[in-house]
């Protein structure tokens, strides 16, 4: 080998105790399969089944091999901080875990370690599980989460979802074997890592930092699970012995919305999942609402807007009188969850509740998306609202203040408005008002205003064919030649052949300068 491996282990002492660390993390001692691995791996360097064949100083990389059921390879890559097997076991291997350990007896007591590590063994999740209670499975996420993150460690956003699928990996090995408790299993952990974990994250620095973006897709890939799970569960029917477990999801859902901090657009989201697809019995939505309004006020996040809450409940349970007078004090901090409440009301077919949130919400359109909304996100939020306001009638004065709240983000929407009360000639000042592109243009309905009223185009064309020629390249005057051939088939359609013939020839003779701006028309066959 050329050098001792004690005098390696000591030259690699900081990697090989960053290994062991990772170990910790990573295998807990009261998961069963990992109480196994480690026995075995412990078994190995006390048998002498590990060898440290051969090491290159170049590229700092160990060979070694582990004489197990097979000959087993490792490599460790020190410089690269990698260590891989040829085993098809992912992640930690009892090989790889027996190479570092047998590393580490040249600078540490392999037996101490194995005894701290033990000790960190509380519960047996085996036994847990197999005695089911929510408790019990309560019991089992505490345990993975707190030796993944201790108390009182804060954990930066962007680790976040390496701890979930890790409690996750560690928790599915406890999956019930029956196929009607294996949903509820999984949407149990679900909520209760999120529950617990969410007071831990560094959330604070995630809502007003780059992170955002980070944060949101994993809690939008989490949601995504949670949906797809609850989807699952509706197709089985319930058991009686379940009760207990809705029991429970229904208090950690509440916790979730009322006591954690942060987000509240998607712990809400969260919330109305739940009572729109799994709490369904009149009976569970009456005793929500009677605790909400017991609720101890100093536990409530001072972001959940209460009332909002109840307005939940006055949905489910049709009490139109209360929502209206919650509706009263809306304000425009509060658009976005109300936003979640009227898709709400209207995934459950309910015209009026859904009529009076977003009548409520209008008068603030205007101030919430050029206040509180990013521009990055106007677009988007525009063409969302601009959906579920399709599904309700709104007056002549209430169409005129959404499209005029919605600004240039609501062009699109509001083209199509125009379109539908056939008002051709304020769909063409709209778009000299706020142009754009010929593409665009046919996203908002050209078409159609050229089938209707095809003379109404023609100022259209003309601005759009100036700008082409205003950026004095070929290429542009070629599009320009496009544009005005769209022009002329206008221009004919709607009988203005005479107005066509004048307006080209005060074209070329106002470009007469523009030598191959003259060379496109004459090859577009435009001229007289």
């Amino acid at each position: 080998m050329g050098i001792s491996i004690s005098t390696l282990a000591w030259e690699q002492a900081t990697f090989i105790r960053n290994q062991l660390e990772n170990i910790e993390q990573s295998l807990h001692p009261s998961v069963t399969e990992d109480e196994e691995l480690v026995r075995r791996a412990l078994f190995a360097v006390r048998n002498k089944s590990v060898n440290l064949d051969r090491y290159v100083p170049a590229t700092t990389t160990l060979y070694a091999t582990v004489q197990d059921v097979r000959l087993t390879h490792v490599t460790v890559h020190f410089r690269n901080n990698e260590i891989n097997c040829d085993c098809p076991q992912a992640q930690w291997c009892r090989h790889k875990v027996s190479v570092i350990l047998a590393l580490f007896q040249y600078i540490g007591s392999v037996q101490d370690w194995a005894a701290k590590w033990r000790t960190k063994k509380s519960l047996n999740l085996h036994m847990l599980a197999s005695n089911r209670t929510p408790e019990n499975w309560l019991a089992m996420v505490e345990e993975v989460l707190t030796h993944l993150v201790p108390e009182g460690r804060i954990v930066e956003q962007q680790f976040i979802a390496g701890i979930v699928d890790t409690a996750h990996s560690k928790l599915r090995k406890h999956l019930p074997f029956e196929r009607e408790w294996q949903p509820i299993y999984n949407l149990f952990m679900e909520i209760a890592i999120l529950n617990r974990l969410w007071k831990q994250v560094d959330l604070k620095r995630a809502e007003s930092s780059f992170g955002t973006d980070y944060f949101e897709y994993f809690f939008d890939r989490r949601f995504e699970i949670i949906q797809n799970t609850i989807h699952e569960l509706s197709g089985k029917s319930r058991l009686f012995a379940t009760d207990p477990f809705f029991d429970t999801l229904q208090i950690l859902v509440r916790e979730f919305l009322l006591e954690r901090h942060y987000y509240i657009g998607r712990r809400l989201n969260i919330y109305l999942l739940f009572w729109d697809t799994v709490f369904i019995e009149k009976r569970r939505a009456e005793e929500e609402l009677e605790i909400l309004h017991g609720y101890q006020t100093s536990k409530i996040s001072e972001d959940v807007p209460l009332s909002t809450v109840f307005n939940v409940f006055h949905i489910l349970l049709k009490d139109y009188d209360s929502l209206k007078q919650n509706l009263k004090s809306i304000t425009p901090d509060q658009m976005n969850v109300y936003f979640g409440l009227a898709k709400f009301a209207h995934s459950r077919n309910d015209e009026m509740a859904t009529n009076s949130i977003l009548k409520a919400m209008l008068p603030l359109l205007n101030e919430y998306i050029s206040g509180y909304l990013k521009p990055s996100q106007r677009q988007m939020y525009v063409r969302r609202i601009h959906l579920l306001y399709d599904n309700i009638q709104l007056s002549e004065q209430e169409e005129l203040m959404l499209y005029s709240a919605f600004g240039t983000y609501g062009v699109q929407p509001y083209s199509q408005y125009l379109l539908k009360e056939k008002r051709f000639g304020e769909w063409v000042a709209l778009h000299q008002l706020y142009p754009s592109s010929i593409s665009y243009l046919e996203t908002c309905g050209l078409k159609d205003v050229i089938d209707e009223a095809p003379e109404m185009t023609l100022p259209l064309y003309h601005y759009y064919a100036l700008e082409e020629v205003n950026q004095k390249s070929r290429m542009n005057y070629k599009q320009a030649v496009r544009i005005w051939k769209m022009m002329k088939s206008a221009a004919k359609k709607s009988g203005k052949t005479n107005f066509w013939d004048d307006y080209i020839q005060t074209v070329r003779e106002q470009y007469k300068r523009l030598r191959a701006l003259q060379e496109e028309l004459e090859k577009g066959n435009l001229l007289v």
